[in-house]
């Protein structure tokens, strides 16, 4: 089955799936930010044949998640590393890790990650940027941003999502 792209979607949630959405991408940044870097280590690590690596690889490349520096001339190797924009990323990550813990992970979390501060298992928490109060999805409401047009309004919905 072909894949659908999201290229021409203006949806900012679509265009983030346009980079990471593909099986394997999140799991290779997820590596990234455990500290590999090597594509036989990425290999290794995951279970995936060379081919999907490669193209999993190049596309978070491309889209400048993560960047290639050479390592060694001859044969030419590179590790892989995490850009701002592959940073960015962590608490997407974060998120679905947490998500993963509570709903798919019934012996209890396969990693914990400890905040280096206090020593406390961390658990990411979404603030309003501007006054620091915790927030949820009944706590916000959406409406169109500076890079949609005004005429272009949100679907209004009947009911009140849950």
């Amino acid at each position: 089955m072909e894949r659908k792209s999201f290229a021409g979607m203006d949806c900012s949630v679509a265009q983030c799936l346009e980079v990471v959405g593909e099986w394997w991408s999140m799991l290779i940044v997820r590596d990234a930010f455990l500290g590999v870097t090597r594509f036989d280590d990425f290999r290794r690590r995951l279970g995936i044949s060379r081919n999907i690596l490669q193209q999993r690889l190049a596309t978070l490349v491309d889209a400048g998640v993560l960047v290639r520096v050479p390592y060694s001339e001859h044969p030419p190797r590179y590790d892989y590393r995490l850009t701002d924009k592959g940073r960015d990323l962590w608490p997407v990550l974060t998120t679905m890790r947490q998500w993963g813990d509570r709903y798919a992970a019934p012996s209890g979390p396969p990693l914990e990650v400890t905040h280096n501060a206090c020593g406390s298992t961390a658990d990411a928490v979404l603030v309003c940027g501007s006054c620091g109060e915790p927030i949820g999805p009944r706590d916000v409401r959406a409406a169109p941003g500076s890079g949609r047009e005004a005429s272009a309004l949100l679907p209004q919905p009947s009911h009140r999502a849950g």
